[in-house]
């Protein structure tokens, strides 16, 4: 279990400072609209929300060490492409 909390945490983490980008992009770059940067943020308290229920509720019929590279290999491109989003209207 202390591996499924481990995870968490940094799924949090990672998410908490996708969040702090966006806050940052929004206050030091003008012209920026804000729809955008909303969308982006939302992207990213979904992606937490998704990633910190599927640690929770591991797939049936797969092993766990599968299972969890598999989810942390997804994290990575789902956070990439929220980052690479954030870089493209900044």
């Amino acid at each position: 279990m202390a591996n499924k909390r481990n995870l968490k945490k940094q799924i949090n983490t990672l998410c908490g400072t996708l969040l702090i980008e966006c806050v940052a992009t929004a206050h030091f770059k003008t012209g920026i609209p804000q729809e955008d940067i909303d969308s982006i943020m939302v992207s990213t308290l979904n992606l937490q929300s998704d990633m910190i229920s599927r640690v929770s509720h591991v797939e049936p019929g797969l092993k766990a060490s599968i299972f969890f590279k598999k989810l942390r290999k997804e994290l990575a491109e789902r956070a990439e492409d929220i980052m690479n989003q954030l870089y493209a209207i900044a």
